[in-house]
């Protein structure tokens, strides 16, 4: 009985010391926020869009370049609108890739999905040197399977390239985690 006694008085103890800590640290954390803090442009909402299965280069390869072709919606970006690292005239003329990447215009706004296995994908990153594109992950139902190297450009997601003139975007993150999205989205909200 002695001995039981004994354990309800430590339990008790160590509620209230922990009770103590919690509403402590409560108490400080309200402190610490009511400073108010400010920034030339306040976060106040993240919207993050993800393209599924889709590299940066095939929206945004040659931003802010648009060919503006006569027919097509006219993308001009706005002065000092900084370049990414994409498609350059190396990369578009002598690719390392099986393929040079070639522009995709309106009519061909629905392609084959990229292969995104976990084997897969690391055989295209080839060890970082990101060359085996067509012959590890190209669309398993296209006929042309350099597609996977294609990109649209303003003219084609116009949308896109008007929400990366007035907000951030991510050029040099292709992915964090190899194989089939889910994984890859937990990663991107967690």
């Amino acid at each position: 009985m002695k001995f039981l006694f004994k354990g309800i008085v430590v339990l008790a103890l160590g509620v209230v010391l922990l009770s103590t800590i919690s509403a402590s640290a409560a108490t400080v954390n309200r402190q610490s926020n009511s400073r108010t803090s400010t920034t030339a442009t306040p976060i106040n909402h993240l919207v993050v869009i993800f393209d599924e299965n889709i590299s940066f280069d095939h929206y945004f390869g040659t931003y802010p370049f648009a060919k503006n072709l006569p027919g097509e919606p006219q993308f001009n970006a706005s002065r000092n609108t900084p370049s990414v690292n994409g498609l350059n005239m190396a990369l578009l003329k002598a690719n390392p890739n099986l393929a040079n990447p070639t522009r995709l215009d309106r009519s061909q706004a629905l392609t084959c999905d990229q292969d995104h296995n976990y084997k897969d994908e690391q055989l295209a990153f080839d060890h970082g040197l990101m060359d085996h594109f067509v012959q590890s992950v190209s669309g398993g139902s296209c006929t042309d399977k350099s597609i996977v190297m294609d990109y649209y450009d303003g003219n084609t997601v116009t949308a896109l390239w008007n929400y990366a003139q007035h907000f951030a975007m991510s050029d040099n993150s292709y992915d964090t985690v190899f194989g089939p999205s889910t994984p890859g989205a937990l990663n991107l909200v967690s």
